[in-house]
């Protein structure tokens, strides 16, 4: 789209998709506007065959005058012999991907316009930490694929992982006129990997309840098992969200951004009422912990002791919800109210769990809770 690139023109613009507009006096230069309304000096141009864009600054740091002038200095270079290209790309004001990374976090919106969930942020944060150091101090335009190639991530996942964190990172910063750089995560090949199936089987039931059973965080596991609820929230169980009276838990923000209620069997109401009779109890917290988050945050140790004294192979804390979704498909429940009973959204599914009542989500999740302790030995 041309036009006239001058402060009233410019000040116009809204926020819109990634649009282009080439200056009218000056040959290439080129204002590009992202949906947020970020505003980006280029200057475009083919050199040698090869379509160059230069990056010039960002309005209004950057004047419509200044980017005229920069424009002029760089055609120059390209009608001497010069290609400024690979020297522009690197520029000062570059940010890492490290820097371009952050911005990403904290203004990138969700498909229903909320902030990224605090759990997403912070795995994107440790996937840079634990598999991208090698490229969070580059300049976007030094990420190229042949340097992601040589990532050499074992784990399957990660590798997935990785390659989608920079794919989006790479297509939100050209949206907002960051870079032109090609998005490298397409040299990443995808890893296949196989759906995790696992749960506690019937006859793991009685060695599982067993070991749980001394354990110190025995609450904790049993309530994650109970409730389905991810383990995040569990650990995170604050007693101004708990009704007894009327069995529910009402989570205020799930990992999807919803809060969810989740209905309490009478196993999980008799773990939350013994420890509310406890002599010393948290004002806030119903699993506190020594952290700075004043809750309990990291359970590992215990369910590596509850894993070996039971002799149980390949289980997972998230497999305690994969559980209880499992023994509600035993007992026929449809997969709309075990969605329900386990915060799960989708597209298709949502309009139904809007219309599900609560009552036939506890019933299931009762005879799931009934099912697993009779299988288990007959209780607690």
């Amino acid at each position: 789209m041309k036009l006239k690139l001058t402060k009233a023109a410019i000040d116009r613009l809204a926020p819109k998709t990634r649009t282009d507009y080439v200056d009218t006096i000056d040959r290439g230069l080129t204002l590009r506007v992202g949906p947020t309304g970020s505003k980006t000096f280029y200057l475009l141009r083919r050199i040698n065959g090869t379509l160059e864009r230069i990056k010039i600054g960002d309005y209004p740091r950057t004047t419509v005058e200044q980017a005229r002038r920069q424009a002029g200095l760089i055609n120059a270079k390209i009608i001497n012999g010069g290609n400024p290209g690979e020297a522009k790309r690197i520029v000062k004001g570059e940010p890492t991907f490290e820097e371009t990374l952050s911005q990403y976090l904290a203004r990138k919106t969700n498909r229903s316009g909320k902030p990224l969930a605090d759990s997403t942020k912070s795995d994107y944060l440790c996937v840079l930490e634990n598999h991208l150091s090698s490229i969070r101090k580059l300049k976007l335009s030094q990420v190229t694929p042949e340097v992601v190639r040589k990532f050499g991530i074992s784990s399957d996942s990660q590798n997935n992982r990785a390659k989608a964190i920079i794919g989006a990172v790479f297509s939100w910063a050209e949206s907002e006129g960051i870079t032109s750089a090609p998005n490298p995560a397409k040299a990443i090949k995808s890893k296949f990997i196989k759906s995790r199936e696992r749960f506690l089987q019937p006859d793991e039931l009685p060695r599982f309840f067993s070991a749980v059973e001394a354990s110190p965080l025995r609450d904790f596991f049993l309530l994650a098992l109970f409730t389905g609820a991810r383990r995040s929230n569990v650990q995170s169980m604050r007693w101004q969200d708990i009704d007894l009276n009327e069995a529910i838990w009402r989570i205020p923000k799930t990992k999807n951004g919803d809060a969810l209620n989740v209905p309490l069997t009478p196993e999980s109401l008799t773990i939350l009422e013994a420890r509310k009779k406890q002599k010393i109890v948290n004002a806030i917290w119903v699993f506190p912990g020594d952290g700075k988050t004043g809750h309990l945050v990291e359970p590992k140790k215990a369910w590596a002791a509850i894993l070996q004294n039971a002799g149980i192979e390949e289980l997972r804390i998230h497999d305690l919800r994969r559980t209880l979704g499992s023994w509600q498909a035993r007992q026929g429940t449809s997969t709309a109210i075990i969605g329900k009973s386990l915060g799960h959204r989708s597209q298709q599914a949502t309009a139904i769990y809007a219309r599900l009542d609560i009552d036939p989500v506890r019933q299931s999740m009762e005879q799931a809770t009934a099912g697993m302790i009779d299988a288990g030995g007959g209780g607690q």
